[in-house]
């Protein structure tokens, strides 16, 4: 089976897009659209924008969520996912691929995740740390025992769990996983605390829209971060996108599940190649490789 995953954050680059801009007059469609429905030229900044100006939350979410969707829409007839699955942010592209949401509506709902994450990355200081070669229950034992707020956030593969929480109980954590003997504890350089119960205003803030926002019957199932597992209703698809805020990413469990459901054949679509990489070190003999334009 077909599997097509999206990225999250963290893949964005200086002139995203463009290729796909200057070669597909569906693909100049869409992003006029996606400039009008923000109401800032979003183009300009993936295009021409520097790494810095591509940083910030309310540009990279929406950035990567056009690029991703806008490339699954040019690939037209070949593009026929059996199953689907975004990290975190991509779990919104995945989404649209899927026919659950609307691109307008993902849209919205991606601009609106992001504003409301800004604002709650503002309300307290706060920051996420990546975690390597220790086992995820040594971790997670480890955060239980840290004083404040902080917990597992991204299983991203076998061997490298991200963290998540207050400034102070990430490094008291990163401190302690070192001495149980993690290769890495490496504070990362992002805004807050993401999928984290510091996350709670912008989860309920996002979940008010989610909630307003049709969603309808999908093409293939969505294995979606909350459940790590094949999801089809559109009320369940809604209450676990409602949660994964402040939820943790399953991702090596995600691709896990699709892999026994019979996922053999896995596709990146979006900027970068951050998934296929995790790919090859949740399980090599399965096929991993990034969407691409016909020529």
């Amino acid at each position: 089976m077909k599997a097509y995953i999206f990225p999250g954050q963290g893949a964005q680059f200086s002139g995203m897009g463009l290729d796909l801009y200057e070669k597909s007059p569906l693909a100049q469609e869409y992003f006029e659209k996606a400039n009008d429905i923000l109401g800032f030229s979003i183009t300009d900044i993936m295009f021409e924008g520097t790494a810095e100006q591509l940083k910030e939350t309310k540009v990279t979410q929406p950035a990567i969520f056009l690029h991703s969707v806008i490339l699954a829409k040019v690939l037209g007839d070949a593009f026929q996912p059996e199953m689907v699955a975004g990290h975190s942010l991509g779990e919104l592209s995945a989404l649209v691929a899927n026919g659950v949401l609307t691109f307008e509506d993902g849209l919205r709902l991606v601009s609106k995740r992001a504003l409301a994450m800004q604002k709650a990355c503002e309300a307290q200081a706060s920051t996420m740390a990546a975690v390597l070669g220790l086992e995820d229950a040594v971790v997670e034992e480890t955060c239980a025992e840290i004083e404040g707020v902080v917990v597992a956030a991204n299983y991203n593969c076998p061997g490298q769990l991200v963290i998540s929480g207050e400034v102070e109980a990430i490094n008291k954590a990163c401190d302690a996983l070192k001495e149980k003997g993690a290769k890495r504890a490496l504070v990362l350089p992002v805004g807050g605390a993401f999928h984290s119960p510091l996350m709670e205003p912008a989860r309920e803030e996002l979940a008010a829209a989610i909630e307003a926002t049709v969603f309808s019957e999908p093409t293939c199932p969505v294995y979606q971060n909350v459940t790590a597992s094949a999801v089809t209703d559109p009320n369940e698809i809604k209450k676990n996108l409602m949660i994964q805020l402040t939820a943790p990413v399953r991702w090596t469990q995600s691709i896990q599940a699709m892999i026994a459901d019979g996922g053999t054949e896995f596709v990146e679509v979006g900027p970068g190649k951050v998934l296929q990489g995790l790919m090859r070190k949740i399980d090599r003999s399965v096929a991993a490789s990034g969407a691409v334009l016909a020529e």
